[in-house]
Order: structure tokens, then sequence, then C-alpha cells
């Protein structure tokens, strides 16, 4: 009961610092403010960007492997005459890991082909973006559609002149509803639309632009164009590991079923990369966490400055107190009582302006989501973080003073 009655009257008499002299203040919080709203600001702002990217690596799939040309990790424009002459991925190697794998679920083939024109009889679209993919490319890549269906089997291994639609081509040729049934025309070639897919939506890292995509069957784009001209960097084998199994061992797998269909020898390297979203992830987790670290370091700078303000408001009001300090141990009020008292205050005061930070770094963030190509947020770890620091200021910029208050002689005191 008298811890709740030191943390009343330490919110009542904080309270009335803030509104006993105003500017004082305002100057005071000013830095905690500033302080917890450059952290959280750059904390939510990275936090947010980071969540962006990762689910545009989702949509991939987290539990498949990439077999290409290039491993990702390393920068393609100063490795190409190293990996130029490697054979693409072929259907022989789909079949060989059809045949022999036993730790996939899936896998399949696909080749892209961006910078082509679709029309219909009354509309047309320029740089339209073409993927040829085999029957178990929606078990990659999370296919939701609006309206129509995926391709059939048979209309895989027929080569069929069936093509599914992105959300944003769709709407650019036809008008709502009347896609899915139609012809467009492509290649030459005319295409019967079996399905749209529904809206992307933004993305700040388009991987796999659907809204603008077209989807053809692997047999039927190789019936329109040279997939090898194509083939050096767009071609991509996909291989979807079966629940539970270590993707580490899947790639060893992978590698022991490819070296024999290419004819490699035991002493000779691999023609072929295996890359996982992973590498992909690692690379981006790192570059964030150093973006964290250095807006907390900057914001930690300014809430120093808060501290000291904080600190000085407090030495002011013990100054102001004296008198009533020695009262209340005169009439038996412990030191750890007074202690507590003062430094609840300064952590109140601290508390205070770290809300007002976070007000604004919520009302500022929402004002750049309505402009940007993603949702930027304040988490809740975010929330906590900010008033946990606020806290810690608190404590930092309170002991000194609390500690000269509770150490006071009450007669002194009293006389002052």
């Amino acid at each position: 009961m008298v811890i709740f009655k030191v943390l009343s009257e330490s919110f009542s008499q904080a309270i009335q610092q803030l509104t006993g002299n105003k500017l004082r203040s305002f100057l005071t919080l000013l830095g905690i403010t500033i302080g917890i709203f450059c952290v959280i600001a750059v904390l939510s702002a990275v936090d947010s960007l980071e969540e962006n990217i990762v689910q545009s690596f989702d949509k991939l799939g987290n539990d498949v492997i990439y077999v290409g040309k290039e491993p990702w990790s390393e920068d393609f424009s100063q490795n190409y005459w190293k990996y130029i002459g490697r054979p693409a991925p072929s259907m022989a190697d789909l079949k060989a890991i059809k045949n022999k794998s036993k730790l996939s679920s899936a896998v399949s083939l696909s080749v892209f082909v961006p910078g082509g024109k679709i029309k219909t009889d009354h509309s047309y679209v320029e740089g339209a973006y073409f993927a040829g993919i085999t029957d178990d490319y929606d078990k990659m890549i999370k296919f939701e559609f609006e309206d129509g269906r995926y391709f059939s089997t048979s209309e895989f291994y027929n080569g069929s002149e069936q093509i599914i639609l992105g959300h944003k081509l769709a709407e650019d040729l036809f008008e709502a509803g009347e896609a899915v049934g139609s012809r467009v025309k492509a290649f030459g070639k005319y295409f019967v639309v079996c399905g749209v897919l529904k809206k992307e939506g933004k993305s700040l890292v388009n991987i796999m632009p659907t809204d603008q995509a077209a989807f053809i069957p692997w047999n039927t784009m190789a019936k329109q164009i040279s997939l090898h001209a194509y083939s050096n960097w767009r071609t991509s084998l996909n291989v979807k590991a079966l629940r539970g199994v270590d993707q580490e061992e899947l790639k060893l797998e992978i590698a022991s079923i490819l070296r024999p269909v290419r004819g490699l020898k035991p002493i000779d390297s691999d023609n072929f990369a295996i890359n996982q979203l992973t590498m992909l992830t690692n690379i981006i987790s790192q570059v964030f966490t150093v973006m964290n670290t250095a807006g907390f370091v900057i914001g930690l700078f300014s809430m120093l400055v808060g501290a000291f303000g904080v600190a000085n408001i407090m030495f002011v009001t013990v100054k102001e107190r004296t008198s009533l300090i020695g009262i209340k141990m005169a009439i038996g009020a412990k030191r750890n009582y007074i202690l507590l008292e003062f430094l609840l205050e300064a952590i109140i005061l601290c508390l205070i302006g770290a809300l007002v930070g976070l007000i604004l770094v919520g009302l500022i963030l929402a004002l750049l989501s309505q402009v940007s190509s993603f949702a930027l947020y304040v988490s809740i770890k975010n929330i906590f973080t900010g008033l946990i620091l606020a806290i810690i200021i608190g404590i930092i910029a309170g002991i000194v003073p609390a500690l000269q208050a509770s150490r006071m002689d009450p007669v002194e005191a009293i006389r002052k």
C-alpha cells in the first residue's frame, strides 16, 4: 500500500512539475521525445522495410531450392565469364530429380521472358512479363486466383494454347470479369485465358511481379520461341522439400543426382549452383542489423542530452522541496521512500516524453504509409523498447538527485 501511495504522489508531483513551469518542462522533455522518436522511427522503418522484403521472398517459398547457373551469394557482374559457359537447367535435369529424389515433394522448371507484347482485338500492353512453367510450378509459388483456374495436366503435356494473366495485365486488357474464356495474342499466336490471379498489391521488392505477368505451359512456350535463347540466366529448376526435410540434405541429394546426368567425373567441379532464399535473407538481415544499430546510437545521444535535462530539473525539484523532505523525514518517512519518490518522478517524466515521441512516430509513419510502396508501422516490440529506454534514462537521470534527497539531515532540511 505504501508503494502505491508513493507512486501516486510521484505521478502527481511529476504532473505538477510539467504544468508549473511549462517552458522548462517542454525544454526538459524535448530531448527525451526527440531521442525516443529517433530510435523508434528508425527501428520501425527498418522493421517495416525488412518485413516487406521478406514477405516478397516468401512468395517463392522458404522450403524451395533453386538450381541455376550462378550462386546468389556472388556478384553476377563480376563473375559473368565464370558461369556463362555452364549449361542451363533442362528438362533432363527435371526428369532425373523427379525420378530419383526421395527428399523432394515437387520439381518444376521455369523460364522468364520479359518485355513482350500481348493484345486483344481492342487493346494491347507493352512490356508484359511472360513465364513458361511446368506442371508443379504452382506448388513453388503461392498462386491465388481471382477468377478461373490453373492449367490442367493435359494442357501442360499437350502444349495447349492456354494462358494465366496477372491482375494488372487482365485489368488493362479486359473489362472486369470478362478475361476468362477470352483470347489474347502473344508471340504471334492466340491463347485462351483460363485464369486471372488476385491482385498482388504494393511490394518494395517485386521478385515475382505477378500483377504484370502472363504464365504459359512450358511445352506451349517451347513451340513459340527458342527457349535456349532465353535460358542463359532466366531458367530455373525449382525443387520443393518434403515436410520436415533439412534443406542441406536436399541440396546434397540434388547435387548427387545432377552430376551423373551432366556427365561430371568425381574430380570435376559442379557446373550448376544450388541456391535457397536464406542466402538472400541472411544478407538482408545483416544490412538491417547495421541500420538498426546506427539508428539506435544516433537516438541514444539525443536521449542522453534529454537525461541531463531531466537530471537538472530533478536537482531543482529537490532544492525546492528541501523543507518538505525534512518534514516528511521528521514525521517518520524512511530514506528509501524519499529516494523512491524522486526516482519514480524522474521515470514518469521520461515516460511522458517517450509517449509523446511514440505518438509522433505513429502519426508520421501512418502518413508516410499513404505515399510509400509498403506499409510502415510501429510494432508492439518497438513500443516496449521505447518505454524501457525511457525507464532506463529516467533511472540514470534521477538516481543522483534522489540519493541527494534521501541523504538529507531532517533538521537541516527543515531549516532551509
